[in-house]
């Protein structure tokens, strides 16, 4: 059977009208593309220009202070508190190892237990406590406050802030781009009917 001039005269339309959507089609990806790549450099922008100093403004205002005063807390107990009693304690086991190789001495030169002189080894307690309490307070004051390095939490929230919008504005998109699903021609190229 053969078709009719009209029935191929219609067909050639139709053909024409696919390609024409194809074409349009394609525009309007190309076009999507560049709205989604522009949009990406401005949410960058907005991000380093607005977002970052407001959060960095915030946390420096709210939570700086806190943290602030949590160090100085935590470095006060530390050599108030740790420190001596650290030194203490190695003062005291320092004491304890002199007595004993005392003690080990006196047995090994035949003098027996004898008496031990409590004072002798309280003193040198004081004194490997004081030294060990010095050493100890002297490292940790030592140290200088280490520079901040990395993001911080200012930039993590600045960071997932800006993947949240990105995530945004590609659903937008991608919505815009899916609702006309009936309009979509399949990617084979399209050839004329045979005639």
């Amino acid at each position: 059977m053969s078709k009719s001039r009209k029935r191929k005269k219609e067909l050639r339309r139709l053909q024409n009208q696919a390609n024409n959507l194809w074409e349009s089609q394609q525009v309007l990806l190309a076009e999507a593309a560049s709205v989604a790549k522009e949009a990406g450099r401005q949410l960058g922008s907005y991000s380093r220009e607005e977002l970052v100093p407001t959060v960095k403004q915030k946390y420096d205002r709210y939570a700086a202070p806190y943290v602030d005063k949590g160090m100085k807390l935590s470095k006060t107990v530390l050599t108030d508190k740790v420190v001596p009693t650290a030194g203490a304690v190695v003062g005291a086991g320092l004491s304890v190892w002199d007595a004993a190789n005392d003690t080990r001495a006196r047995l090994a030169a035949g003098r027996g237990f004898g008496g031990l002189d409590a004072k002798k080894y309280a003193k040198k307690a004081d004194a490997y406590g004081k030294s060990a309490t010095k050493a100890l307070a002297a490292k940790f004051a030592a140290e200088p406050p280490k520079k901040k390095s990395g993001l911080g939490a200012s930039g993590i929230i600045a960071i997932l802030i800006g993947l949240v919008a990105a995530v945004g504005v590609f659903y937008a998109a991608w919505q815009t781009l899916r609702a006309d699903d009936e309009l979509w021609v399949a990617d084979d190229p399209l050839r004329a009917p045979d005639a």
